[in-house]
C-alpha cells in the first residue's frame, strides 16, 4: 500500500457517511434530516452501479494494476464490502431508531401492515383493489416459464407459492410498479409501504394457491455506459443502443428483506448471478429514497426556512429600467452566485432574451445536464425557429442523463439547431454560452462561463458561480473553443481561458509551484468537489514541504492526506455539507497573476484525472476587484473556525467540528444573509441616489 494517498472509493464512502450524519443532526429540521437519509441511499445506488461495477469488470478482465494507493481491484472490492456493510447498518439504525420515532412524534408515521387498525386495513384494501391489483403482473417460474428478467433498481416481491392439492411449490416474482407513490397515505399523517399492502393481498394474485412466503428484494446492475466512439458510425444511435443494453447488464448488488428465507435467497443469488458477498439483508424497507415523498409534505414546521433567490443587483436595476442584460454586460461583467442569486433571472434570462433579440445572429452553447423540462432548451428552439444560427454541443454520455440528452438532441435537430456530439475520447463538461450580437458599431461576443449545468432544477439546489461578460479576449477564446469543438482545427490556443485537456494540468501545476517557491509567503486556496489526481496531490505535498499554507474545501472525494507530519502538515482539508450541494470550483493563488497579485479562477473542472485528461473543461480568470472580493468573502465564510464542518484528520478519518449541539453557524446561512444584506444596501443606495 502507498500511504501517500487515500483510496478513492473508500473516500467516496466516507463522503456518503458524512451525508448520513446530517440525518442525525438535531439542529436540522426533521424532514430535511429524512431527505439526507434518502440522498445517502441514492448515492449508494450510483456508487454500486458505476464504481463497484467498474471494479468487478476489472477483476473479470484479469486487470491487476493497482491504483495510486496500491490496491488492486479485488482488494478494493473486499474493503468496499466491509465499509458499505457498516454504512448500510448505520443508515438502518438512523432510520429505525432516530427518524421513525421522531417523525411519529410529529404526526408523520411510517407503519407496517401489522400496525394498521381495522379501518386502515379496509381503506388500504380498497386502494389495492381499485388502483394496484389491476396493474400487477405475477410471474411464476416453472419448466415453461424461465426466471424473469429483473430490471435495475426495480423493487420486487419474491414469493413461494404451493398447490394445496399436489404440494407442488413454485417461485414467483411480482414487480412493484412505480406508477403510484411508494408510500400509501392512510390519513392523519400515517403511511404504509405499498409493498406491504401487496404482500398482504398476494392471495388475490395466486387464486387457489397457498402463499408460503413473500419478501421484497431489489437488484442493482452495472449502469455504466461505454461507447467506442472511434468505432461508432453514428454516436447518437450507438448511445441509444447502449441505453437499451444497459437494462440487461451484470448484477452487482442484491438487497433482500431480513425475513427472506435461505431457500429464496439461494434461488435469487443463483438466478441473478450475484456473489454472496454482494447480498445485503435489510431490517429497514429497501430503497429509502422514498423518504423524498415525505419531504414533499406540506409541513413547513419540519423543513428549512425558505431562502428565495434574489435577482443580482445590477440585473435587478436593469429590469426596473427595462434594459436587457447585454446592456448591463457592456458596462462591465456580471458575476452571479446561485442559488443565493437567481439562475432564472440571470443565466436563463440572458439566453431567453437572446432568443428573441433581433440583433442576435448566433447562439452557441455546451449542454451537459439540462434536465427534462428546460426553459433554456425551449429558448434555443425558439431562436432557431426564427432563423438565428444556433449550435449546441450535446454531451450524450453525461452519466444517468444520457436518455434525456438524446431526447433533447433530437428535438433541437428537428427545430433546425446544429447539434454536435463532442470530440472522440473526450466528454465535454465545460459550461459555456457564446452569443454574437450586432450592436450597430460592431459585432460583439457575449459569453456565460459557469461552474454548474444549464439546469433550472439543480440551479435551485446546487451552489454554483457564473460570469456574464463581453470581454473581447474571453469572447475570442470562447469562439476558438467552439470552433475546436464543432469544427476541425488545430488552432486551440487560448489567451485567457485555461482549457483541459490541452493546458489545464500544466497551468495548475505551475501555479502551485509558483506559490511553493515563496514558501510560507505563498498561499493556495482551492474549492472543488473532489481531488484525486496523483500529480496534483504531489504538487500540493511539495508546496506543503516548502512551508506554503494550502487550504482545500473539498465536498466529496479526497485522495490527499491532510496534516500528516513530513508529508502534508501545512495542508488542511475540510468538507462542507448543508441545504445546498457545494458545487462551484474556485482556485485562488495569492501570487498567481501576471502582476504578482492574487489570481482567481472559476470553472467546471475538479482535480481528478478525468477532468484534467479526458474532458473538455474551462476555467476563466475573475479580474474585476468587486468579483474577487466576493470570491474572497465566500472563501472566508467557508474557512471560518466557528462553523459546522468536517475536517480530514492525519489518520484519514473525518471529524465533525463546530458547535456540537446545533447546525449553526454554518457557511451557507452566513453567505445567504450576506447576499441579502448586500442587496438591501444596494437598493438603499440606489433609492437615495
Amino acid at each position: 500500500m502507498d500511504d501517500r494517498f487515500v483510496n478513492r472509493e473508500l473516500s467516496w464512502l466516507a463522503f456518503d457517511d458524512r451525508v448520513l450524519q446530517l440525518a442525525s443532526e438535531q439542529g436540522i429540521p426533521l424532514l430535511e434530516r429524512a431527505k439526507f437519509c434518502a440522498i445517502c441511499s441514492s448515492n449508494l445506488d450510483e456508487f454500486f452501479q458505476v464504481r463497484v461495477a467498474a471494479l468487478k469488470d476489472q477483476v473479470a478482465a484479469g486487470i491487476e494494476e493497482p491504483t495510486t494507493d496500491g490496491r488492486t481491484a479485488a482488494a478494493q472490492l473486499q474493503e468496499i464490502n466491509n465499509w458499505a456493510g457498516d454504512l448500510v447498518a448505520r443508515q438502518e439504525r438512523v432510520f429505525l431508531d432516530e427518524l421513525l420515532p421522531a417523525l411519529a412524534a410529529t404526526d408523520v408515521a411510517i407503519v407496517g401492515w401489522a400496525d394498521l387498525d381495522h379501518d386502515e386495513r379496509k381503506r388500504a384494501s380498497e386502494v389495492y383493489e381499485q388502483r394496484i391489483f389491476p396493474i400487477l403482473t405475477p410471474l411464476a417460474v416453472d419448466p415453461s416459464h424461465p426466471f424473469p428478467y429483473i430490471s435495475n433498481l426495480a423493487l420486487s416481491i419474491a414469493a413461494m407459492v404451493a398447490d394445496p392439492e399436489t404440494g407442488e411449490r413454485r417461485f414467483a416474482r411480482v414487480k412493484v410498479p412505480t406508477v403510484f407513490p411508494r408510500l400509501l397515505e392512510l390519513g392523519d399523517g400515517r403511511f404504509v409501504p405499498v409493498e406491504e399492502v401487496i404482500i398482504a393481498h398476494l392471495d388475490s394474485l395466486f387464486a387457489g394457491m397457498v402463499v408460503e412466503e413473500a419478501a421484497a428484494f431489489r437488484v442493482t446492475r452495472n449502469a455504466d455506459l461505454t461507447v467506442e466512439e472511434d468505432e461508432a458510425e453514428d454516436l447518437l444511435e450507438a448511445v441509444e443502443m447502449e441505453l437499451r443494453r444497459r437494462r440487461f447488464n451484470r448484477s452487482v448488488r442484491l438487497e433482500v428483506a431480513e425475513a427472506t428465507s435461505d431457500e429464496v435467497l439461494d434461488l435469487l443469488v443463483h438466478e441473478l448471478d450475484v456473489h454472496p458477498a454482494d447480498v445485503y439483508r435489510l431490517r429497514a424497507p429497501i430503497d429509502l429514497t422514498f423518504l423524498w415523498q415525505l419531504h414533499a409534505l406540506d409541513r413547513p414546521d419540519l423543513k428549512d426556512r425558505a431562502w428565495p433567490p434574489i435577482t443580482a443587483g445590477r440585473i435587478a436595476n436593469a429590469e426596473e429600467a427595462d434594459r436587457p442584460i447585454v446592456s448591463v454586460m457592456r458596462d462591465r461583467a456580471v458575476m452571479v452566485h446561485h442559488p443565493y442569486e437567481s439562475f432564472t433571472s440571470s443565466t436563463e434570462a440572458f439566453i431567453d432574451q437572446a432568443a428573441t433579440d433581433p440583433r442576435v445572429q448566433s447562439i452557441k452553447m455546451t449542454l451537459y445536464r439540462a434536465g427534462g423540462d428546460s426553459a433554456i432548451m425551449r429558448s434555443l428552439i425558439k431562436a432557431a425557429e426564427r432563423g438565428v444560427q444556433v449550435a449546441v454541443l450535446v454531451e450524450l454520455q453525461a452519466r444517468f442523463d444520457e436518455a434525456t440528452n438524446v431526447n433533447w438532441a433530437k428535438q433541437l435537430e428537428r427545430a433546425g439547431v446544429h447539434v454536435v456530439y463532442g470530440m472522440v475520447g473526450l466528454k465535454t463538461h465545460s459550461k459555456c454560452v457564446l452569443i454574437v450580437r450586432d450592436d450597430g458599431d460592431v459585432l460583439r461576443r457575449y459569453c456565460h462561463i459557469g461552474t454548474g449545468n444549464y439546469n433550472t432544477k439543480t440551479a435551485r439546489l446546487y451552489e454554483d458561480i457564473g460570469i456574464l461578460t463581453c470581454d473581447d479576449e474571453i469572447g475570442a477564446d470562447v469562439a476558438t473553443l467552439f470552433n475546436h469543438l464543432t469544427g476541425y482545427t488545430r488552432n486551440d490556443r487560448y489567451h485567457t481561458l485555461v482549457v483541459a485537456p490541452r493546458e489545464l494540468r500544466k497551468r495548475l501545476v505551475d501555479l502551485i509551484a509558483g506559490e511553493a517557491r515563496l514558501g510560507p509567503e505563498g498561499r493556495i486556496t482551492l474549492k472543488a468537489n473532489s481531488i484525486g489526481d496523483a500529480e496534483m496531490i504531489e504538487a500540493l505535498y511539495a508546496a506543503s514541504a516548502a512551508g506554503t499554507p494550502v487550504d482545500l474545501v473539498i465536498r466529496g472525494i479526497s485522495c490527499l492526506r491532510a496534516g500528516v507530519p513530513g508529508l502534508s502538515e501545512h495542508i488542511t482539508v475540510r468538507s462542507l455539507l448543508g441545504r445546498y450541494l457545494e458545487h462551484s470550483r474556485i482556485y485562488r493563488f495569492d501570487h498567481g497573476s501576471v502582476d504578482g497579485g492574487p489570481l482567481h479562477l472559476i470553472g467546471s473542472a475538479d482535480l481528478m484525472p478525468r477532468n484534467l485528461d479526458r474532458r473538455v473543461e474551462v476555467l476563466v480568470p475573475i479580474d474585476h476587484p468587486k468579483h474577487r472580493q466576493w470570491l474572497d468573502q465566500v472563501l472566508e465564510f467557508l474557512l471560518a473556525d466557528d462553523i459546522v464542518r468536517w475536517e480530514l484528520q492525519p489518520d484519514d478519518t473525518w471529524r465533525r467540528c463546530g458547535p456540537a449541539d446545533a447546525f449553526e453557524p454554518n457557511a451557507q446561512e452566513r453567505l445567504h444573509d450576506w447576499v441579502v444584506e448586500r442587496q438591501m444596501q444596494g437598493r438603499s443606495v440606489a433609492a437615495r441616489g
